[in-house]
């Protein structure tokens, strides 16, 4: 039976990390393969890459941190939880406020750290019950009073919901109601060649190209209906009015949002619905105080204050 992992610990500023060795508890450097004190082999900690910013071991080879996100060989130093003076002169507070059914805070979690987990299991914010959230679903960074968010590859996504304009980028997810859609480019199409014959063909003239599309995305990743996005043209998404709409949809407001063209652009803009408009995060995120976010079927709210 193998021993168990040892425990990373911080040493002092400028120091490289160490671990605890789990026969004795004595402090050894990380890069060491014995015990000083008790000469217990450390293979473990040799196999392992200990993160500069919050200590966490890692496989070799691992390119980023899974705890922080932090890029190996571009660590930083060890992030400490934020305390600047805020307006009263206390220290910056944030929490995370459990919202239930009617918008009422259910529940508050403190993030008492720099980095925070949330998950069904094995995070620092656990939903067991939760089907819908992945075991390790999402992650928090709270330094110098600025939250951000990262979704650590979860299965259904975490959405943040938007408080102004958001331009599309090419793989957006989009949470419109219950309905989920997914933002493509497709680039502008080449000129068209001649017909043998010089003949032309008769056609639509307006709109000439279609640059982009949403498409309505099932449970197991397949498209459904598709609507194509033009340079000119608005595009207003409801359950009872617009150029695209889901009556099906009680959860969507009668106008919900609108994709707004912006030269060769487009622009996701609440139209203000009632449940709001998300974009599931990519990469990191910042939370600006007051925004709410979905993981899983958790609805969160950020205070920070």
């Amino acid at each position: 039976m193998s021993p168990p992992a040892p425990e990373v610990s911080r040493g002092p500023a400028g120091a490289g990390a160490s671990v605890k060795c789990p026969s004795c508890n004595a402090g050894v450097a990380a890069d060491l393969p014995f015990c000083g004190q008790c000469g217990t082999r450390l293979t473990q900690a040799r196999a392992a890459h200990a993160c500069t910013r919050c200590g966490r071991l890692n496989e070799q080879g691992s390119k980023f941190c899974p705890a922080c996100g932090a890029a190996f060989g571009n660590t930083g130093p060890q992030p400490q939880v934020p305390a600047p003076p805020a307006k009263s002169g206390g220290p910056v507070t944030a929490h995370l406020a459990l919202l239930d059914r009617g918008g009422q805070v259910a529940q508050r979690f403190p993030l008492l750290n720099a980095v925070t987990t949330l998950g069904r299991q094995g995070a620092d914010v656990n939903f067991p019950d939760d089907d819908y959230l992945s075991p390790l679903h999402a992650q928090f960074l709270l330094i110098d009073g600025i939250l951000t968010l990262r979704d650590l590859g979860s299965k259904n996504g975490t959405w943040l919901y938007l408080d102004e304009p958001h331009k599309l980028t090419d793989g957006d997810l989009i949470l419109l109601g219950s309905q989920i859609l997914r933002y493509r480019r497709l680039g502008y199409p080449g000129p068209r060649p001649p017909e043998q014959d010089q003949t032309r063909r008769l056609g639509s003239l307006t709109p000439a190209a279609d640059i982009a599309n949403l498409a309505q995305v099932r449970g197991d990743g397949s498209a459904r209906d598709i609507l194509t996005l033009s340079p000119g043209r608005s595009v207003r998404v409801g359950r009872e009015q617009g150029d695209w709409q889901f009556p099906y949809d009680s959860s969507m407001s009668a106008l919900h949002a609108l994709i707004r063209s912006e030269d060769a652009d487009f622009v996701l803009v609440d139209a203000g619905s009632r449940n709001g408009v998300a974009v599931a995060v990519r990469g990191e995120r910042r939370v600006p105080p007051g925004a709410r976010l979905l993981a899983g079927d958790q609805m969160l709210r950020a205070e920070i204050g």
